[in-house]
Order: C-alpha cells, then sequence, then structure tokens
C-alpha cells in the first residue's frame, strides 16, 4: 500500500524552520521522518476504532447488528473521525507514492501499485467479503436467538454462488480501489503536462513548472490565506455527496465523482509536499488560528447534522450549506494538526511505533470481518458501550497482530504488503528460526 517513511534528499538551507516548541528534525540525505510512520499506523488504526463504534450508535445504521447499549458520544465520534481519516491517508499516500516514484522509476512504481494495491483489493475481495456477509447473516440471526458462527461463515462463502453480481464491491476495500484510480490519474496527467511543456519550452519549461509547482506548495503549507482555497472546493465537493459528510464509495465501481475529488486533491496535495519534504511539516504546524479554526468547525459541524434528517425545516438549505463549510473546515484542520501532533510527539525513532506503521495495512485489510463477529457476539451482553467497544477494538488490533507477526511479517506476503521481509518479534517465531538454523 503505501511504503514506510521515505529517505528524504537533503534540505534546502532555510527551506523550513520548526515552530517554537517543536523538536528539531534535520533533514539529510538518509533521513526518516518517522512521525509519518506514526500517522499513518494512526489512521488506520483509527478506521479500526471507528467500525467497531458503529454498532454502539444511538440510530441504526443498516450495520450487522445494533448493540442493546448505545450513546451520543459514538454519533460525535463518528461524524468527526469520519471527516478526516481517510483524507489523512490519501495525503500520505500521495507523499509516499512521489517518493516510491522517484526511488524506483516509472515501470516498477506501477508494477508495485499493481502488486500491492490491486492483488489485495481482488484477492482480499473474494475472501472478506464472503467474511463480511456473515458477520450480517449472525447479526440477524442473532435477534432470534442463539446463532452458529459456522453457519454463518458456510452461508458468507455460499453467497460467492451470486456472482458476477456485487463484484468487487461491498466491502471494505474500496479504498484500494480509489487509491488505485487517483493514482492513474496523477500519472496520467503528470506524463501529459510534462509531455506538454517540454514540447513547447524544452527542459527550461519543465524546471520552471516544477518551480513553479513547489512555490505553490509552500505556499499552501505556510500561507493563512491558502485555508479558503483549500476549504471551499472541498465543501463544494462536499455538497455533491449523497449524505451530509463524506459518502462511502463501496457499493459500485463506478467512480463516485465528488469522493474522488476530496480524495484526489489529499493525494495531489501530498505528492506535492514530497517534492519538497519540509512542506509537510510546514503544513502541519500547530497555532492558535487553527486551534480556533478546528474549533469553529467542530461546533458548525455538530450543531448542523442534526438537521439532515429534517428536510422541511426551515432553514434545511442554509444548514446545509453551513454544514458543508464547518465540515470541510474540520477536516482540513484535523488533517494538519494530526501531522502537528505526530511530528512534536513522535519526530524521533521509536521500534514501536515502525513496527505498527508495517502492521497497519495488513491490520485494515483483515479487521473488518472480526469486528462485526465480536460486535454481534457482545450485543446482548448488559455492559456499558465504552467498555465493550474497547474490547471489540482491542481484541480485534491484538489479534491482526498476532496474524501479522506469525503469518504475514516475514514471509512472502509481507514483502507484498510492505515491500520487504522483516523479522518477526514474537517468541514463538524467534524459537522457529533457531530450529530451522539446527
Amino acid at each position: 500500500m503505501i511504503p514506510s517513511a521515505p529517505t528524504l534528499p537533503a534540505a534546502r538551507p532555510g527551506t523550513h524552520t520548526a515552530p517554537a516548541g517543536a523538536p528539531t528534525v534535520a533533514v539529510s540525505p538518509t533521513a526518516r521522518l518517522d512521525y509519518l510512520d506514526a500517522t499513518r499506523a494512526f489512521a488506520l488504526l483509527l478506521g479500526v476504532v471507528f467500525h467497531a463504534s458503529l454498532s454502539f450508535m444511538p440510530y441504526f445504521m443498516f450495520w450487522a447488528v445494533q448493540d442493546v447499549s448505545t450513546g451520543a458520544l459514538v454519533a460525535d465520534f463518528f461524524l468527526v473521525s469520519h471527516s478526516f481519516r481517510m483524507e489523512l491517508f490519501f495525503l500520505l499516500a500521495g507523499f509516499f507514492s512521489h517518493g516510491l516514484l522517484q526511488r524506483q522509476g516509472p515501470g516498477a512504481f506501477l508494477r508495485s501499485r499493481v502488486v500491492r494495491l490491486g492483488g489485495p483489493f481482488i484477492a482480499g475481495w473474494f475472501l472478506l467479503r464472503p467474511l463480511l456477509v456473515s458477520g450480517w447473516i449472525m447479526g440477524g440471526a442473532s435477534m432470534h436467538g442463539p446463532y452458529s458462527f459456522w453457519a454463518g461463515i458456510r452461508a458468507g462463502f455460499a453467497t460467492l454462488g451470486q456472482l458476477p453480481e456485487g463484484l468487487f464491491t461491498g466491502t471494505h476495500l474500496w479504498f484500494l480501489y480509489y487509491l488505485l484510480l487517483v493514482t492513474g490519474l496523477v500519472l496520467g496527467l503528470r506524463v501529459t503536462v510534462l509531455a506538454g511543456t517540454r514540447a513547447c519550452g524544452g527542459e527550461p519549461a519543465v524546471a520552471r513548472l516544477r518551480s513553479r509547482l513547489d512555490t505553490a506548495a509552500g505556499w499552501l503549507a505556510r500561507s493563512g490565506w491558502s485555508w479558503p482555497l483549500l476549504v471551499l472546493p472541498t465543501a463544494a465537493a462536499l455538497w455533491g455527496m449523497r449524505f451530509w459528510g463524506m459518502d462511502t464509495p463501496d457499493q459500485s465501481l463506478r467512480p463516485h465523482l465528488p469522493v474522488l475529488v476530496v480524495y484526489g486533491g489529499f493525494f495531489a496535495l501530498g505528492w506535492m509536499f514530497a517534492r519538497r519534504p519540509e512542506t509537510i511539516g510546514a503544513f502541519g504546524r500547530i497555532t492558535a488560528t487553527r486551534l480556533l479554526l478546528l474549533a469553529a468547525g467542530l461546533v458548525a459541524t455538530l450543531k448542523l447534522s442534526g438537521i439532515q434528517t429534517d428536510p422541511g425545516h426551515s432553514y434545511f438549505t442554509a444548514a446545509h450549506v453551513g454544514f458543508v463549510l464547518g465540515y470541510a473546515l474540520l477536516m482540513w484542520t484535523l488533517v494538519a494538526l494530526t501531522l502537528g501532533v505526530f511530528r512534536h510527539f513522535c519526530a524521533r525513532p521509536r521500534p514501536v511505533i515502525r513496527y505498527l506503521a508495517d502492521s497497519s495495512y495488513w491490520m485494515y485489510l483483515v479487521h473488518l470481518p472480526v469486528v462485526v463477529w465480536l460486535q454481534v457476539a457482545v450485543a446482548e451482553v448488559p455492559l456499558h458501550w465504552s467498555l465493550k467497544l474497547a474490547f471489540v477494538s482491542g481484541a480485534t488490533i491484538a489479534l491482526a497482530l498476532l496474524t501479522y507477526d506469525l503469518f504475514v511479517r516475514s514471509t512472502r506476503l509481507g514483502q507484498i504488503l510492505n515491500g520487504r521481509r522483516r523479522d518477526r518479534v514474537l517468541s514463538l517465531g524467534a524459537v522457529t528460526r533457531k530450529q530451522e538454523a539446527h
């Protein structure tokens, strides 16, 4: 998917000054932006908790099951986390993809995208879609009394007999499909623009174009006046969504244009930042103004979201306008400030963070069936939703980490997902390797 934080070229003198109180991070020819590893792991792990929360929503979400314990805070968490987690992911994906292209060249880069994105999307669908369907079957059966786990699994795989109906839709793997689409569009645009510029003015014209793009990226990262340029087009795209907020385009392979515009914009911005890596640090700086903007976006989003279900409201259209503006502001401030928080606290290399970053792709791929099974299992347990949410999230992450270390990290699958094999860390793996050595 997205490789580890790249090795970066040396920064130009004077191109970046760390904000007061931020740790000093030297960008050298062998530097690695470790905080981006931490941010990537956070974005994907937040997705696990996000999905784990859906059964505890205070209103029915057409999810596999609704728990007997629900909470209004879960709805607020849903709204806020959904506003920025995938946008942050696509920004980082664009940043890392540019570095990968520079290191590998176009041919190897395209092959790696097909293998690391297309492979899991296709192969994962045939395994994970039946497992997900089994969770819905178990959820439906649980409403009428005890249910059989294995009967649900068998019924889930039986739905493959309905193919080609619903092929490659209906799972959380849609993000891989959109990442492939966005990558192809950005590469196509890059080739077209460079060829046209080169044909008109030769290499000097290409150099001028690249310099202007670098200047634009720096301005977007540093200037307060760039925020309207980021927020307003995003709000316009949000207006075209089926629901208020970001739609989840998992029901069709036909590209959802407003979603493609939003995620493509974040990917393209990350791509631009990667040309001068110091700009992503400037974009993520934490300031009082940005905190105030975050508060304004948060209040507008939470206060106006309830009107969505009341189309007869006398101020419905005005509320919708205010919501998309607030939601777009919330989206951009949370993406930027999340980068800033991890840059402040995770600037130094930490083995645990790198391990979580390496495992996060696998965890996100496999988490959803486990989440749904556990949600169904605890739905009738008379405990507070917060305890059950912690259990579902923690147990899913623990199981995903265990399978990653035992069956992925040091195997061919780990090489496909992460670019290379890495040593296991569990003692069982160490014992196995010692036995093999003898």
